[in-house]
């Protein structure tokens, strides 16, 4: 090393050149204080002044800053808003299925797949979204999908329902990264019933205490939930039912009770 980078990086101890025979070979283990010292000495020499690291971009997330909103969910309109009962039960339903989902995930990951069903990556985004919602969802087509004893449904197309033996294979890292993949899909997109059982099945799945990103992303969904419901023009609709219940889970059971609806 250059004195002045020394200058920089002071010895502990001070330490001279030592004095050792010319016998000496640095390749084999040190006999004597004197000889390790030496080698010490020399590796340090060979050592740059400055290192740089070798990232390659394709391994790093898209999305590393994680910005969490305090705004709060749009209020419901009259009429809209659930009961305080009613969303007490729906937590107490939820997490009697978070238990029973924990409990036997063993069991079910250990179980076959059917043969057409095949996973997507976790970095699969646009591959999750056509598995969770259907090809015919996704692509905005109007194919029309025939069902019969022989045949089955085709799954492809309408898309794979969020089966124990599906959930129970996928890790923290894949159920965080789909539920993003959905709410991003959602943001822009409206609420469907396809759409509606994949989030409360990843939600059954999101291990607590959540991670800042999980965080981040349910109050995400409340909000978009809240801006759904309140265009709908009928306050029977199944699909504000099924927006009730997002958000009384995000707010009640994770405890993100700024979001919560006010009781009826």
């Amino acid at each position: 090393m250059e004195s002045s980078v020394e200058e920089l990086m002071p010895r502990l101890l001070p330490v001279e050149d030592c004095d050792i025979s010319e016998d000496f070979d640095p390749s084999v283990p040190p006999r004597t204080p004197q000889e390790y010292l030496k080698r010490v000495q020399i590796e340090a020499a060979k050592c740059p002044d400055v290192v740089v690291a070798q990232i390659d971009p394709r391994k790093l997330k898209k999305k590393q800053t994680v910005n969490i909103s305090l705004s709060g969910c749009l209020p419901a309109p009259e009429g809209y808003s659930p009961t305080l009962k009613w969303q007490q039960q729906q937590v107490a339903h939820f997490s009697a299925i978070r238990q029973s989902v924990y409990k036997h995930r063993d069991h079910w990951k250990s179980q076959h797949l059917d043969s057409n069903v095949t996973m997507p990556t976790s970095d699969d985004e646009e591959g999750w979204k056509k598995f969770c919602l259907g090809e015919k969802l996704y692509l905005n087509t109007d194919i029309k999908v025939y069902s019969d004893e022989n045949q089955g449904i085709d799954y492809v197309q309408v898309g794979f329902p969020p089966l124990l033996s599906i959930v129970s294979r996928m890790n923290q890292a894949t159920v965080t990264s789909v539920l993003e993949y959905l709410i991003n899909w959602f943001a822009e997109k409206e609420f469907t019933s396809e759409l509606g059982r994949w989030l409360y099945a990843l939600l059954a799945c999101l291990e607590k205490p959540l991670l800042p990103e999980a965080h981040s992303l349910i109050r995400q969904l409340a909000r978009r939930c809240s801006e759904v419901r309140v265009l709908e023009e009928n306050k029977n609709e199944e699909r504000v039912s099924a927006l009730n219940l997002l958000i009384c889970l995000v707010g009640r059971y994770f405890d993100q009770h700024d979001l919560a609806d006010e009781p009826a």
